[in-house]
């Protein structure tokens, strides 16, 4: 008998509406504009964003929540993980202390450079490697504490980016990783390919599309990412050059389960559209349905 068909899990993130870890990265809209604009598209989940955005008193956090009909399912946190260990360590107890009274089940652990931004990163000697794999062990079971999953994402500008990095790693520790679409096309690894290489390796899912010929410029220096950010970068799902549909179908007939988050990093201008983040989600939502349509029905898929 076959299986039946199981709803994909949807969540949105406030990244899609420019709420942002870098300092200076943009206009930061409030937090009950962000919450009402994913109520109202739908959305019922989200991550946290960046520490300190939403309420880190747990009561209020979960009353603000609540409040907009909005469950949390975890959040992404990037924090040097190849020296000063124990400073990491650190706020990885706090966060995911407040993730787990939130309701949360996942942390999206980055390895952060420990510099200002993701537009340079210095290079790791072996010592430095083993420590930050050492480390993110050691995340992964302070977060289990809490009852959390720990996910690794490989992210531009970070010390895990390029697809060298990214197999590196899978041979290196057993944590899984969060497929961003984005981040790892960026960094030079086909998204669909590695889901197909390492299926049972996948624990989370950012969801981005991407202009090709910015990440490509990205690839080659001659662009930082925040500027390609600002020109672009990021499309609604269906309008870039990942394969969305095939990403979705390959995990879906693998098994998996867990979340597709929207997550398209946006930098808003102060006097810029407002409700393009609304919009764009809203689109990326409309494709995600006709997609989870096409599973359902017959999980033939075919183009983007």
């Amino acid at each position: 008998m076959a299986e039946p068909f199981h709803p994909l899990r949807i969540a949105g993130a406030p990244i899609s509406w420019g709420v942002c870890e870098v300092p200076g990265w943009g206009h930061v809209l409030d937090t009950r504009t962000v919450l009402s604009e994913m109520a109202a598209l739908g959305l019922t989940a989200t991550e946290l964003g960046p520490p300190g955005y939403l309420p880190i008193d747990p009561g209020e956090l979960r009353a603000l929540l609540d409040e907009f009909g909005m469950r949390a399912i975890g959040g992404f946190l990037a924090v040097p993980l190849h020296y000063q260990a124990e400073l990491a360590l650190a706020t990885v107890q706090r966060t995911a202390a407040l993730y787990a009274v939130a309701g949360a089940e996942v942390l999206v652990l980055a390895a952060a450079t420990g510099l200002a931004g993701y537009d340079t990163r210095p290079p790791l000697t072996g010592r430095e490697w083993q420590t930050l794999i050492d480390t993110a062990a050691r995340a992964r079971d302070i977060a289990a504490e809490h009852g959390l999953r720990t996910v690794l994402h490989p992210h531009v500008g970070t010390q895990i980016e390029t697809q060298a990095e990214v197999e590196h790693f899978l041979a290196d520790s057993d944590l899984d990783l969060c497929l961003d679409t984005g981040h790892l096309l960026i960094g030079g690894t086909s998204p669909v390919r590695l889901a197909r290489r390492h299926p049972d390796r996948i624990g989370h899912i950012h969801l981005k599309d991407v202009r090709s010929e910015l990440a490509d410029e990205i690839r080659g220096g001659k662009l930082e990412y925040s500027q390609a950010v600002r020109q672009g970068l990021y499309v609604p799902l269906g309008e870039g050059d990942v394969d969305i549909a095939a990403l979705v179908r390959g995990m879906y007939e693998t098994g998996y389960r867990g979340w597709y988050v929207i997550e398209q990093d946006t930098a808003l201008a102060p006097t810029g559209a407002a409700d393009q983040p609304r919009r764009d989600t809203e689109q990326s939502l409309r494709r995600l349905a006709g997609i989870s349509t096409a599973l359902a029905s017959s999980g033939n898929l075919v183009g983007k």
